[in-house]
């Protein structure tokens, strides 16, 4: 592992006692890293001049306006705090996003979306984040013990703004990842990545999932029903491999069909000529 450079040490430690969450410290280290890498010197040997020009590259490149504002916010953290350079950050303008409708999936697109991703352990967290409407980050983050089925609560560490909060657990999600303990036995993080020691990656699963199905899923349209008021109608089953003979689960939401008032009263009919017959 590389040593850390004094001046990225420096970057880190102001971070730190900002309390800022390692999502967000992740980010600015490597907006800035990017941005000396873009011209071959040290960051803190470049200018205003100097930052104006990387602007222009990235939306020359076509970057995301998210992405832009982030690199934004990181250079003003750079130079403002680590730098010392109060005057600078004010003079770095953010990019004014248009206003656009967020991308929302339709129950039965849904379906379809979690039918085509294969791993149990990234469906799984993929309905867990659309039945209690959370991020993605807050999602992989969960740990064993965050799921008080007691109360009948989530709790959600650190999320966005480096927040501690609680979101409901429906019963029928609660039975899910039941299932889902019992078959992957989960000890630390409650979706562990390949390395034990490390959360799940999310994002890396959901894109060939969506090409697969030709649907633009992400984990922000899966979030389309906020956390408190998120009640998916959620169907599961267990399936019993002939092979192995091991339990795995298939997790699928589907919208739940009433019956129509002519049908119940078929079937009550029915039932009267059963108990009579």
């Amino acid at each position: 592992m590389a040593e850390l450079s004094p001046l990225r040490r420096r970057m880190i430690e102001d971070m730190t006692i900002r309390n800022l969450s390692p999502a967000t410290q992740r980010s600015y280290v490597h907006a800035v890293a990017k941005f000396s890498r873009y011209f071959g010197r040290s960051p803190e040997r470049l200018g205003l001049e100097d930052v104006r020009a990387f602007q222009v590259h990235l939306v020359s490149a076509g970057i995301s306006w998210p992405a832009l504002n982030q690199t934004v916010c990181a250079l003003r953290f750079f130079y403002g705090v680590t730098l010392g350079h109060a005057e600078i950050p004010e003079r770095i303008v953010y990019a004014r996003s248009p206003r656009t409708l967020p991308v929302v999936l339709s129950a039965d697109e849904v379906v379809q979306f979690l039918e085509a991703v294969p791993s149990l352990k990234t469906r799984t967290a993929l309905t867990t984040a659309y039945a209690a409407g959370l991020r993605a980050s807050e999602t992989v983050g969960l740990k064993v013990g965050d799921i008080d089925s007691g109360r009948g609560v989530i709790l959600v560490r650190h999320g966005k703004g480096g927040k501690d909060r609680t979101v409901m657990l429906s019963a029928q999600l609660l039975r899910i990842l039941r299932v889902y303990w019992r078959l992957a036995k989960p000890q630390g993080w409650l979706f562990p990545g390949r390395d034990p020691d490390r959360p799940l990656m999310c994002r890396c699963c959901i894109r060939p999932a969506a090409r697969r199905v030709r649907l633009p899923a992400s984990t922000s349209a899966l979030r389309c029903i906020r956390s408190g008021t998120a009640s998916p109608r959620i169907c599961w089953r267990t399936v019993r491999t002939s092979a192995s003979s091991r339990c795995c689960l298939a997790t699928t939401i589907f919208p739940r069909r009433h019956a129509t008032p002519r049908s119940r009263t078929a079937s009550s009919g029915a039932r009267r000529a059963r108990s009579t017959g």
